[in-house]
């Protein structure tokens, strides 16, 4: 496995690059909000069976920058990752995106697809719109920083994670601090401060028809942050997209049926080849 930190786009890109010997193709990881590449740990090595697979840390979040320089739009984290790809001189890449980072690895698709083969989205964000005004104006001040560290605590871990599985007794130890970790470092704070400022609206209906790239949807049933009326709608939208439903699954597909995730993916893409 090959660990390393690249400047793109004036911010430092953290990456993991696990290289199998008998593959051909190379997956991207694209983890979510609040999240990092821990987020796939459990898929991964399933993957890594039959594809080289690199996950990313998109900013500010995991071990990436968080720099407050840095325009945080979908837009733009997008077009530093194509970036990425072009400096570790990757091609027709499959791109599996969940939750936020389903909506970068849209307008990957959108930006370049010429770089991408196919789509794989976990219960991707589709269809929000951006901050409201106010809560963007302000982020301007100087102890908004404070605030969204304060929301976090107030909200707190173990009742983030309980809103995003199905089966609570998944939840232990090892995840809790994994997803704590990000949040020890002080200046991600600052960072989701300029990334709840710079985020645009999410791509409409008629620029998601525009993407023809054959897709794959997994969504869980009970998914209560993305709900799997947004993937009905998604799929829709996308011109050559499948749309599967997990039963007793939440919004944090690639941890709770990383095995069925796995088979999912390699028979569409079977199919699509």
């Amino acid at each position: 496995m090959v660990v390393d930190v690249k400047e793109v786009n004036g911010i430092n890109v953290y990456y993991e690059f696990h290289q199998s010997a008998s593959a051909q193709k190379t997956m991207v990881l694209i983890h979510g909000f609040l999240s990092s590449s821990f987020s796939f740990r459990r898929l991964t090595p399933f993957l890594n069976q039959d594809y080289n697979v690199l996950l990313v840390d998109f900013p500010p979040f995991g071990k990436s920058g968080k720099t407050k320089k840095f325009i945080y739009t979908y837009e733009n984290i997008a077009s530093t990752f194509i970036n990425l790809l072009n400096i570790l001189k990757l091609d027709q890449v499959i791109l599996v995106g969940h939750s936020m980072g389903g909506q970068i690895s849209l307008h990957m698709a959108y930006q370049r697809p010429d770089f991408i083969e196919s789509l794989v989205l976990l219960g991707s964000s589709s269809y929000l719109k951006p901050a409201h005004r106010a809560i963007r104006y302000s982020s301007y001040l100087p102890f908004f920083p404070i605030i969204v560290k304060r929301w976090l605590a107030k909200s707190g871990l173990l009742n983030n994670l309980q809103n995003v599985v199905y089966n609570q007794n998944m939840i232990n130890e090892e995840m809790m601090n994994g997803y704590m970790e990000p949040f020890l470092n002080e200046d991600i704070f600052r960072g989701l401060t300029k990334l709840v400022r710079d985020r645009e609206e999410e791509l409409s209906s008629e620029i998601l028809a525009k993407i023809t790239t054959d897709s794959l949807l997994i969504w869980g049933e009970h998914d209560r942050v993305v709900p799997v009326s947004v993937g009905r709608r998604l799929h829709q939208d996308l011109t050559n997209s499948e749309l599967i439903v997990l039963a007793e699954t939440g919004h944090l597909v690639p941890e709770e049926k990383p095995d069925l995730v796995y088979n999912h993916i390699k028979d569409f893409l079977n199919k699509s080849s």
